[in-house]
C-alpha cells in the first residue's frame, strides 16, 4: 500500500501567508513532485511510472495538453504532471467496504481534497432509489439499468452525454457515435467552459477553431505575448519552451492582472543554472492589465499599427477581407476609454507598440483569462486582427496559440464531441455507418444544466470529469442534477459529482492512462491530440487498479450494445481491437488518413492546418476575416471589485492535490481572496480579515461564498482573485459569453462583507 495515509480535510484554521515567490520551479518543484509521488505510489512505483510520462513509447500525461518536442528528456514531466500521475497511479483503493461505511450524504459533506485522496475506484457501484449508500453492482446490471432508463425516455434529447478532456480519441469517437446512433447531439463537454470562446472566434476569423502554431514556431518568434495565462502552474512545461525561445532571441510580453512567478523567472530543473543559478528571466515586459481590458489593449495596438502605416498590405490584399471597415472603426478609438478599460498608461502601451514594430514574427498565447468574459469572443477576434494586420498568421514563428488545459480536450472536439456538429462531419458519419445522425443542434454545458433544472433532461452520463464542481452556479447545478432519474459517471477517482445524484446513480470505474489495456485481440493503445494539433499514441504499463475495471472504449461499446441491440454498427469489433475504431476515424475525420499506420510512428503526426500550412482560410468569404469589435468598458459600482477565479498551484481543474499555493505564498488553505493593498485601504478592510464574497448581477439575485481570508496582494487596482471551484457558486448560470455561451468566471462583480456580520452592505 501507499507510504502515507490519505490527508484529512483542512478547515483553513491553520492557513499561513507569506511573500509571493518571484521565480518558479527549481529544486522546490522537483522536491514537491517527488514528495507527492512517494506519498501516493511509493519509491519503486514512482520511478517506474514517472520515467514513462510523455515518452514516445510511454503514456501521455493526464494533466495539461502542452506538446512535447521530438527530443525528449529522461524526465519529461513537470511538477503538476507528476502530481496528476501520482493521483492516478496511487496504491490507495476505494472498495465496497468504503461505500458501506459512508453514506452519500456524508460524502457530500467532505471536501474535494479528502474525496480525491481516498484512491482509485475498484468496481461498479449503484445507489438505488431510496437508498443512502452505494453498493456493488455487476457490469451487466449497470448497463442494463442505463439501457432501460435511456430507452424509456420520451425522446433521445432527454439524455445528456458529457465528456471530459482526458478521454482518448478512440473513446471520444465511439462515445459521440453512440450518442448520435441513440439519436441526440446533446454532447456538453469541458470545452464549453474553457476554450469555446477561442474556437468560436477562430472559426469565424481564420476558418479553423484551433491554434496555428507548432512548438518550433515559438523558437522562431521575435515576440511572444502570454495573455491571461499562468503557465507556471497550469502548463509548467511551457516555461522551458519560453526559456528556449528567449535564448533564440525572442522577447516576451506578459499581460495579466496578477504577477505570476513563472513569467518572472524560471529555474529549469533540467539545467545546472536552474538548480544553482538565477535561472532565466522570462517576461521582458509585464502589463498589469485590469480584468477585461484585453480587447482595449489589442485594439489600441491595432490603432497604432494603422496610424504608423505598419500594416502588411500585400498580405491583407491577398488573404483578408474587411480591412476598410476595421480601419474606419480603429480611427474612431477613444484613448480615454482605452486607458480606463486597461488600467495601463499611454506610455506602457506605446512601449509595447515599440516591441511590436521591432518584431517580424509574433505569437500570441492565451488561456482562460481571455475566454471567460462576456466579450471573450470579440476579444479573441481582436487578437486575430492584431496578428493579421502584420501578416503574422501562416508563416514560421508567428500565429495564434490558445493553450488548452485538459490533455485531450482538443482531440475530443476533433473526434466529434460537439453539440453543434458541422454538416460535413455528420455526412461522413452517415456514409461510414449507414445511419442518419440527428441534425438538430444539441445542448452545451449551460444548456444541459438548464434542461436538468427544468425537467426536460432526465438521464446524465458523464465520461470522466467532475461536472458539478466544474460548472457555474453551484447550488443551481446540484439541484438540477438531483432532478434526474439517473446519473452515471465513468471515473477513475471519487469526486463531488458522485455525491450529487439523481434518483438512481451509477459509478462506472475505468482504466487510467497509466494502466495496461488488454482486450480480446491483445494489448491496446490509445491516442491523444495536444494543444498544437500533434496526434500521438499513449500506452499504459501498470497493472490495472482492479480486475473489475473496463476501458473507456469497452464501457462505451458494451453500453451501446445494451441500448441499441439491433444496431448494425460493429461495437464488439471496436471493443475487441482499437485499430477498428481508428480505421473508422480515418474515413470520417479529415487529416486522419492512414491513421493506424501514422500513429505507430514515434512521436505521431501533425494534423493539417490550412491557415498555417497554405495561408488558405476556409471561411465563408474564403479569406481571413478582419472584424469590428465594439469596446465596452466594464465599470464596477463604488465599493465593489471585479473578481476572477484562478487555480492554486496544488490543483488541476477541480482536482485538489494539496492545500498550498507555493508561488503565491499561501499554505494550508484555499478560502482566500487576493486584493491590492490600495483597494483594501479604500474599502476600509484589513489584510487577514474574514469576509464573505457576495456577487451582484443584473438578475437581482445575490450569491454568497462565505468565510474567505483577505490576502493583500499586488493585483491590479479594482480587481481581485480567488480559487475555483470554491467560487463557482458566485457565477450565475445565465451569465455567459456572447456567441460561445462560456460562463463568465473572470468577470464577477463582488462586494466583500465582513463574515461576522453578513448583513452589512
Amino acid at each position: 500500500m501507499s507510504r502515507k495515509a490519505p490527508r484529512e480535510d483542512f478547515d483553513d484554521d491553520g492557513l499561513r501567508v507569506s511573500k509571493p515567490k518571484e521565480w518558479a520551479a527549481g529544486v522546490p518543484g522537483v522536491t514537491a513532485a517527488l514528495r507527492q509521488s512517494y506519498e501516493q505510489m511509493g519509491v519503486g512505483r514512482t520511478a517506474l511510472t514517472l520515467l514513462r510520462v510523455n515518452q514516445k513509447q510511454g503514456f501521455d500525461c493526464p494533466g495539461c495538453a502542452w506538446p512535447e518536442g521530438d527530443k525528449r528528456h529522461v524526465a519529461e514531466f513537470c511538477e503538476n504532471g507528476a502530481k496528476a500521475v501520482a493521483e492516478e497511479a496511487t496504491t490507495r483503493r476505494v472498495t465496497r467496504e468504503f461505500f458501506a461505511r459512508h453514506t452519500v450524504a456524508e460524502l457530500g459533506r467532505r471536501g474535494d481534497l479528502w474525496l480525491g485522496q481516498q484512491g482509485r475506484l475498484t468496481e461498479p457501484m449503484i445507489k438505488r432509489s431510496g437508498s443512502e449508500h452505494y453498493e456493488p453492482v455487476s457490469w451487466d446490471e449497470a448497463f442494463g439499468l442505463l439501457a432501460a432508463e435511456l430507452n424509456a425516455l420520451d425522446s433521445p434529447d432527454e439524455a445528456l452525454f458529457y465528456t471530459s478532456g482526458r478521454t482518448s480519441n478512440e473513446a471520444a469517437f465511439a462515445y459521440q457515435l453512440f450518442a448520435r446512433a441513440f439519436g441526440t447531439n446533446n454532447m456538453p463537454d469541458c470545452s464549453n467552459m474553457c476554450h469555446e470562446s477561442s474556437g468560436s472566434a477562430l472559426n469565424e476569423t481564420i476558418g479553423i477553431g484551433k491554434g496555428s502554431v507548432l512548438l518550433e514556431d515559438l523558437y522562431q518568434a521575435d515576440l511572444i505575448f502570454v495573455v491571461g495565462q499562468n503557465p507556471g502552474t497550469n502548463h509548467p512545461r511551457m516555461l522551458s519552451a519560453l526559456e528556449k525561445a528567449k535564448k533564440a532571441g525572442a522577447r516576451v510580453v506578459a499581460v495579466n492582472p496578477l504577477p505570476e512567478a513563472g513569467l518572472m523567472r524560471f529555474k529549469n530543473p533540467q539545467r545546472p543554472s536552474g538548480v544553482t543559478g538565477r535561472g532565466t528571466a522570462l517576461a521582458d515586459r509585464f502589463l498589469q492589465i485590469r480584468l477585461n481590458g484585453d480587447l482595449a489593449l489589442f485594439q489600441a495596438l491595432n490603432r497604432l499599427i494603422v496610424d504608423e502605416g505598419a500594416v502588411d498590405r500585400e498580405f491583407l490584399d491577398a488573404h483578408t477581407a474587411g480591412y476598410e471597415d476595421l480601419e474606419r472603426h480603429l480611427k474612431a478609438l477613444d484613448w480615454d476609454r482605452v486607458l480606463e478599460a486597461t488600467g495601463l498608461t499611454r506610455a506602457e502601451i506605446d512601449a509595447t507598440f515599440g516591441d511590436v514594430l521591432g518584431a517580424e514574427r509574433i505569437v500570441v498565447c492565451w488561456a482562460m483569462g481571455l475566454t471567460q468574459h462576456r466579450n471573450a469572443v470579440p476579444t479573441i477576434r481582436e487578437v486575430v486582427n492584431f496578428l493579421l494586420l502584420r501578416g503574422n498568421i501562416g508563416r514560421p514563428g508567428a500565429g495564434v496559440c490558445p493553450v488548452r488545459g485538459h490533455s485531450n480536450v482538443q482531440g475530443d472536439r476533433t473526434m466529434g464531441i460537439f453539440e453543434r456538429p458541422p454538416a460535413a462531419f455528420l455526412d461522413a458519419l452517415a456514409r461510414e455507418f449507414s445511419f442518419e445522425p440527428p441534425r438538430a443542434h444539441g445542448l452545451d454545458t449551460v444548456g444541459a444544466i438548464r434542461a436538468m433544472r427544468d425537467g426536460t433532461a432526465k438521464v446524465f452520463l458523464g465520461m470522466g470529469g467532475n461536472f458539478v464542481r466544474a460548472t457555474p452556479d453551484s447550488a443551481v447545478t446540484e439541484a438540477a442534477m438531483r432532478r434526474c432519474r439517473l446519473t452515471a459517471h465513468v471515473s477513475t477517482k471519487l469526486n463531488r459529482s458522485h455525491a450529487v445524484t439523481g434518483e438512481q446513480a451509477l459509478i462506472l470505474p475505468t482504466l487510467g492512462r497509466t494502466e495496461r489495456d488488454e482486450q480480446a485481440s491483445g494489448p491496446q493503445f490509445v491516442s491523444v491530440e495536444d494543444s498544437m494539433g500533434m496526434v500521438h499514441a499513449s500506452r499504459g504499463r501498470l497493472a490495472p487498479a482492479s480486475g473489475h475495471l473496463l476501458s473507456e472504449v469497452a464501457i462505451v461499446c458494451r453500453l451501446a450494445r445494451a441500448v441499441l441491440p439491433d444496431s448494425d454498427i460493429g461495437w464488439e469489433a471496436m471493443e475487441r481491437d482499437y485499430d477498428v475504431v481508428r480505421d473508422h476515424v480515418s474515413r470520417v475525420v479529415p487529416g486522419f488518413e492512414r491513421f493506424n499506420e501514422r500513429i505507430r510512428e514515434p512521436g505521431g503526426f501533425t494534423l493539417p492546418h490550412a491557415p498555417r500550412d497554405e495561408r488558405r482560410f476556409p471561411t465563408a468569404t474564403g479569406k481571413a476575416n478582419l472584424t469590428v469589435n465594439e469596446l465596452e468598458v466594464l465599470r464596477v459600482p463604488e465599493g465593489r471589485l471585479l473578481l476572477q477565479t484562478v487555480r492554486s498551484h496544488d490543483q488541476y481543474n477541480t482536482t485538489i492535490y494539496g492545500m498550498d499555493d507555493r508561488y503565491r505564498g499561501v499554505k494550508a488553505g484555499r478560502r482566500v481572496v487576493f486584493v491590492s493593498p490600495a483597494d483594501l485601504e479604500a474599502l476600509g478592510l484589513a489584510d487577514g480579515a474574514r469576509v464573505d464574497l457576495v456577487s451582484e448581477w443584473s438578475d437581482g439575485v445575490e450569491r454568497r461564498a462565505p468565510g474567505f481570508r483577505i490576502v493583500a496582494y499586488p493585483t491590479a487596482r479594482g480587481c481581485a482573485a480567488a480559487y475555483f471551484p470554491e467560487t463557482n457558486v458566485l457565477v450565475p448560470l445565465d451569465s455567459t459569453a456572447e456567441v460561445s455561451n462560456t460562463p463568465t468566471s473572470k468577470s464577477i462583480v463582488v462586494r466583500l462583507v465582513p463574515s461576522e456580520d453578513a448583513a452589512l452592505p
